[in-house]
This record gives C-alpha cells, structure tokens and sequence, in this order.
C-alpha cells in the first residue's frame, strides 16, 4: 500500500511541473462535512457511519507541493443500534502534491501522518483511547474565484491502530469529504 502511494506521488510530482506558470494562493483553509466509514478489525463485527466535519490548512511551498495539516471530528450516536455512542477525533500532517494544469479544476493526491482519539459512552459509564494513524487519498477542487474553491469531492483510506483485544488492532477506514476553500 505504501508502495501504490509513494509510486502516486511521483507519478502526479512528474505531470504537475507543466503548471509551474500559473499564479497560486500561499495557503489555502478548507471547511466542510466528512462522513467517514469506520471499519473494526474484530471479525464478525459491522462498519458503521460517522457524521461530522473535517478541516484543513495547507501551506503551499511549490505550486505543485503542499504541507497539510487535516483535522476531523466524526460522530454516531447509536452505533448499530446497539445504544453506543461514540466519537473520533482525527489529526494528521503530510505532503500533498496537486496537478494545477486545469484553469478550473485542481485534482490532488495525499499521504497524511498523526493520529486518532476516540471517545465512546453507553449507558453512564464512557471510555476513551488515542492510536496512530496515517491516511491516503485525494481529491479534487473546483475555483470559483481568485479567493474561493468548492472541493468537490476528497476520498481518503484512514488506517487507525486501536487495540481492539483478540480481534486485532488495524481499522481500515473511509472517508468522504466535500466542503469551501478559502485561497490566501
């Protein structure tokens, strides 16, 4: 996995040189909704989703290269019906290399480092827990304006490493981010 992502990079630093011309914001601040799709690594156990919102700064040190700060914060209030309610919390950094050629449209690819927290609470009593976690993925943003973009879409794999007892300790995760983008 790490290979595909190191292999996406280079291929997207490679085709993002011809876009060296245009004129580019020195940082960007991205707001919008997340729903993120968690999936435990204890067998026989289902995925759930999680609302919430997710956002992030990226200063933008080459027209084709970003540093990303993205942070979320994902919600459910009855996992599975079971009268769970939970939490997650996520912060990670990382580079972000976007292909600038298009007048209107900016595809991008990622790889983000941090980690994760999770809060969880049933019935009085609650529990929480922190662990690594890296993410892959990318998206792409549509201008409006020399100040505004809408991201149309940001599709994100989010590995997270909570223990989770004999059922393991690797959640292979998704999340779908849509939302506006402030240009400075």
């Amino acid at each position: 996995m790490v290979r595909v992502a190191v292999c996406l990079l280079a291929v997207l630093a490679i085709f993002g040189s011809p876009a060296l011309a245009q004129e580019q914001s020195k940082a960007d601040v991205f707001a919008g909704y997340s729903l993120f799709r968690y999936n435990p690594a204890t067998s026989g156990v289902k995925s759930w989703n999680m609302n919430g919102g997710s956002g992030s700064f990226a200063y933008n040190a080459k027209n084709w290269l970003g540093l990303v700060g993205d942070f979320g914060g994902y919600h459910n209030g009855n996992i599975l019906s079971s009268g769970v309610s939970s939490n997650e919390y996520t912060y990670l950094f990382g580079p972000r290399i976007s292909y600038r050629h298009y007048e209107k449209l900016t595809p991008f690819g990622q790889i983000l480092f941090g980690g994760a927290h999770v809060t969880a609470s049933f019935a009085g009593t609650s529990t929480s827990d922190s662990a690594f976690a890296w993410g892959l993925g990318g998206g792409v943003d549509a201008k409006i304006n020399t100040r505004f973009s809408v991201r149309l879409g940001q599709f994100d794999y989010l590995m997270t490493r909570f223990n989770e007892g004999a059922g393991g300790s690797s959640q292979n995760n998704l999340r779908f981010s849509t939302g506006v983008i402030i240009h400075f």
